[in-house]
């Protein structure tokens, strides 16, 4: 499932869409707030630079944006349905998730984002 070569892989693991040997952050801990959205430029093994058009990465915000539709729809489900908890305390629990889940999914939508323009290329990076 999680093996080299699937899209999936280079989504959770934030690795290089490409050749997948490196990581496209330079801080690997999306928990350090200041450093969440540091990008190396290019892959050091195959080249591939991250940064693909300026502005590239505007557009990982209309991915952003669903998954925290999603984030939010699941947490209301969570605390209302399961917890029978009030509309008032399930919309404090989907702003907790939010917050707290933000750099997570700040990551999640980029990767998705990149991962949706370039494929995996098993002969990259050798020479």
């Amino acid at each position: 499932m999680l093996k080299k070569g699937s899209k999936l892989n280079s989504i959770l693991t934030g690795s290089c869409p490409k050749c997948q040997k490196e990581s496209m952050y330079s801080d690997k801990n999306p928990l350090h707030l200041t450093k969440v959205l540091k990008m190396n430029d290019h892959c050091s093994h195959c080249g591939l630079k991250y940064q693909i058009e300026p502005s590239f990465f505007y557009g990982a915000m209309y991915v952003s944006y669903g998954l925290n539709v999603a984030v939010g729809i699941t947490a209301f489900i969570i605390s209302f349905v399961f917890f029978q908890a009030t509309i008032e305390t399930s919309f404090i629990a989907i702003v907790i998730s939010l917050i707290v889940l933000f750099p997570f999914v700040l990551r999640l939508s980029r990767n998705l984002y990149i991962n949706m323009f370039v494929s995996y290329d098993p002969t990259a990076g050798q020479q």
